[in-house]
């Protein structure tokens, strides 16, 4: 049994609660930040809308098992442009069975996967840019305190008493785990080696479950700490901060607790645009923010080291 952070299946269960309507009440700040983004950049009626429908079944290549223990993104989209063609198939028959029927981007994809799923990964880039890029720093966060959390479970209490206190629809007990929603049951023999626990900032209210032989079974769960995720964090010290930085310096990046352009932030200090820029530059150069092309703008986030910068100086 091991733990993994996977950008993809931040990917898929991220898209699902911008666009399925039931997004858990905890993501509203960042869903209203992104969906009118996806709107205008055409995501809510391009592939991942036709792989990952608002309920139901996802393609399961879309979840390659991760290698290590925190693949970045351009690991796991390679994994998916190896999916062998039989496998894209197989999956796009079982959303077909669901659907009714294939729209015409998934039967282009079931007829040529070799040729189709370089439009899928690039799509998928361009979605992780505009909706989770500018935020991955704070997300990442959670679920890396989420894995700490349960490694010292496993150390202090064993791996049965973790998968006991994963999600009330999880539990082991007489050597099997029971997954309550989980239909068919499933044996060890055909579900794969090992299992694979991935914490997910969106996964919710219940955990998935990818089956897909001969990989490891994967477990998607909630992260514990993802109600605090959008919660504005004041930010003091900055006086102090701003000895080092500058003001304005310290000000732009005090303002950074949710990504913002160059122009929101303008409006937002009353510093002239081109100032911001100059200043936001600067903090890109010293590693304190990161830059992410959002359409025809550019979105602006504290980086982790800047997170870090500001948690200094208010204690």
């Amino acid at each position: 049994m091991r733990f993994a952070v996977s950008p993809m299946w931040e990917v898929g269960t991220s898209f699902r609660a911008l666009t399925g309507g039931a997004a858990n009440p905890v993501h509203r700040p960042w869903v209203e930040q992104v969906r009118p983004r996806l709107a205008a950049a055409g995501l809510d009626r391009g592939w991942l809308a036709e792989l990952v429908p608002p309920a139901g079944y996802v393609a399961d290549f879309l979840n390659p098992a991760p290698a290590g223990p925190a693949p970045d993104l351009a690991t796991e989209l390679a994994g998916i442009l190896a999916t062998p063609e039989d496998r894209v198939r197989r999956d796009l028959d079982r959303l077909g069975e669901q659907a009714g029927r294939l729209g015409p981007r998934l039967r282009a994809l079931y007829a040529d996967p070799r040729a189709r799923l370089p439009r899928v990964v690039e799509e998928i880039g361009t979605y992780w840019e505009l909706a989770l890029a500018p935020y991955w720093e704070r997300i990442r966060a959670v679920l890396d305190a989420e894995v700490f959390h349960r490694a010292r479970q496993v150390a202090e209490h064993g791996a049965g008493h973790v998968l006991n206190d994963l999600h009330s629809s999880v539990s082991w007990e007489d050597d099997v785990l029971r997954l309550v929603r989980r239909k068919p049951p499933l044996s060890r023999p055909s579900a794969g080696p090992g299992l694979l626990l991935v914490p997910s900032a969106f996964t919710g209210p219940h955990p998935f479950a990818r089956v897909t032989p001969p990989g490891p079974p994967q477990l998607a769960y909630p992260a514990r700490g993802v109600g605090a995720l959008w919660v504005r964090r004041p930010v003091a010290g900055t006086a102090a901060l701003a000895a080092v930085l500058g003001r304005s310096r310290a000000l732009l990046l005090a303002e950074l607790d949710s990504p913002a352009s160059t122009t929101e932030l303008a409006r937002r200090t009353g510093l002239s645009a081109a100032g911001v820029s100059q200043y936001l530059t600067a903090l890109r150069d010293a590693g304190l923010v990161s830059a992410h092309r959002a359409g025809r703008s550019v979105l602006y986030a504290r980086t982790a080291v800047g997170e870090s910068l500001l948690l200094a100086a208010a204690s």
